[in-house]
């Protein structure tokens, strides 16, 4: 059974739980360790995680003092972990910390970056953003596998700055399914008014929070907006006041990722899959996993125009785009929206093959098929590593 030592950022992190889930499930064995956001630290699908530190969302200075405090206990935090086969690396801090940890255990032992997101400080052209640059470069220079959720990502960032020298495998932000569903999809929330957008996950984005405000005020109750998941309050100066301050705008909470997938997106008609928070950036560039989630339920997504996730749809023909990020492009694309109309776009999401937005129980023994690749690899050069 191959031994994964999974270094993350944020150990509470609903994404984090989906990767561990989907290793354990690929038939790979799982050694947790990363900071925490919260007081407590809880058992993540079973694995015990190694408490590395306390970091603040946000808060890049005092995330990097955290890291530099961690490696210079690093052999402390993990004496008692058995020398893994492979150490995963979940953004950029952590790269750091994996080669410290490939000191404790051998200098063998080969590392995997997992990158999911382009942070916009890496991308600046000042001493800041170039020393970051620098710093993935040099701790990146033995890395015998990528791991990034968008081909964008690799055109306009790792080609385009020329980051790490190593294999690369897409694995995309799909909606885990891990058995065969064998039941209908859920009824939609009943076509007409009032019709509901849904913007579910990552809450970090108070452009579009003002966006659909502005939007569902202008339609006096035609359409409400539901959002669900985690909100980035560093972001926001006051989340839950403005969202309580808003008619039409309703805020139900957190949810399990996949558990609570199917009863969310059944309350919705339309899926928020926009995020302007690294605008012309990360945020132009990723494929979320609410555009995943809301296609395999038969939301009908809602993009903006240049993106990726547009492209992904254009290729597919569904969807709606938005042509400006503004209240009036929202409410031009959606005007007249009718039963008929609704029902029409609704089935050509449906119509498309399942496998685009699903990650099955063979995708994970694949994902852990390449990293038993990589491992066996026992610190060759990079470049010899068949991904």
């Amino acid at each position: 059974m191959l031994h994964v030592l999974y270094l993350v950022h944020d150990v509470s992190d609903p994404a984090v739980r989906r990767r561990i889930i989907m290793l354990k499930a690929g038939g790979a064995r799982v050694t947790l360790a990363g900071f925490r956001r919260t007081q407590e630290l809880e058992d993540v699908e079973g694995v015990t995680p190694i408490d590395l530190g306390h970091t603040r969302d946000g808060r890049f200075a005092q995330r990097l003092g955290a890291v530099a405090m961690a490696a210079t206990r690093i052999g402390a935090s993990l004496k008692s972990v058995v020398t893994p086969d492979v150490i995963v690396a979940r953004n950029l801090e952590m790269l750091a910390l994996a080669q410290r940890a490939r000191s404790v255990f051998g200098a063998s032992t080969p590392i995997v970056y997992e990158c999911l997101d382009i942070h916009r400080l890496v991308l600046r052209e000042d001493f800041l953003g170039k020393g970051l640059r620098g710093a993935e470069r040099l701790f990146g220079r033995n890395v015998g596998l990528l791991l990034t959720s968008s081909p964008a990502f690799v055109r306009h960032y790792f080609e385009r700055f020329g980051q790490i020298d190593a294999p690369i495998e897409l694995v995309e932000n799909k909606l885990l399914e891990l058995e065969p569903r064998i039941e209908a999809l859920p009824s939609p929330a009943p076509a007409g008014e009032p019709w509901t957008i849904g913007w579910f996950g990552a809450l970090r984005c108070r452009k579009s929070l003002e966006l659909l405000a502005a939007f569902s005020r202008g339609t006096e109750g035609r359409f409400k907006v539901v959002l669900r998941g985690r909100p980035a309050l560093s972001e926001f100066p006051d989340f839950h006041g403005f969202v309580a301050s808003e008619p039409h705008l309703e805020f139900k909470g957190a949810y399990r990722n996949p558990e609570d997938m199917v009863d969310i997106y059944a309350q919705a008609h339309f899926a928020w899959a926009i995020d302007f928070f690294e605008e012309g950036q990360n945020s132009t560039w990723l494929l979320p996993n609410r555009l995943y989630e809301s296609c395999r339920f038969g939301t009908v997504p809602i993009a903006m125009a240049g993106t990726e996730t547009a492209r992904f749809l254009e290729r597919l023909d569904i969807g709606l785009m938005l042509p400006e990020p503004s209240a009036s492009a929202l409410a031009e694309a959606l005007s007249g929206m009718t039963c008929e109309r609704y029902a029409a776009l609704r089935g050509e999401v449906l119509a498309r093959d399942p496998r685009n937005w699903i990650c099955d129980l063979a995708d994970c023994r694949a994902m852990v098929a390449t990293l038993e690749r990589v491992a066996a690899q026992n610190g060759e050069s990079p470049g010899a590593i068949a991904a």
